[in-house]
Formats: C-alpha cells, structure tokens, sequence
C-alpha cells in the first residue's frame, strides 16, 4: 500500500497492524469495521476477511479520485508462472 500512496498524492493511506486478538473481540465487533484483514478506501470496505491484489485496489482508489483506471493486462497460467 506505500507504494500506492506514492503514486497517489491525493489520498492518504493509513495501515493498521494489531495482534490478531485485539480483532476478534466484543469491542472491535462494536465499532462496526469489517473483519481484519481487510481493505477500505473512504468509506467502501473493498475487502473483508482476505487479501486482495495490489491492481484491484488500484482501480479503486482511481474511481474514487475519479481518475481513469491503469490498463492491467490479462497473463496466461505460463505468464504468472515465469513472470512474463
């Protein structure tokens, strides 16, 4: 996500790390946030309780920015394998 904020001087990034206890408690269920680990830009959670791809997340931030979205091409199984 650093690098994401680097390439987007419009937005700020802010990432939380916590014990995975401090998560699954009565208190963090309170406050209504999605379940960690999780991704949110403004106020659309884009993921919850998962991972998510660096270029997804990407094309969320340029529609909240209302900026075009980056091309990201299509790799075939050999593509993503040998990192072509």
């Amino acid at each position: 996500m650093p690098r994401l904020g680097g390439k987007y001087q419009d937005i700020e990034i802010e990432v939380m790390s916590k014990p995975i206890a401090e998560y699954q408690n009565d208190e963090y269920f309170a406050l209504d946030l999605p379940v960690a680990p999780a991704v949110m830009v403004g106020d659309e959670i884009v993921v919850e309780g998962a991972n998510i791809a660096q270029d997804k997340v990407e094309k969320v931030i340029c529609r909240c920015l209302g900026i075009a979205e980056p091309e990201t091409e299509k790799k075939g199984i050999l593509g993503r394998l040998f990192g072509q």
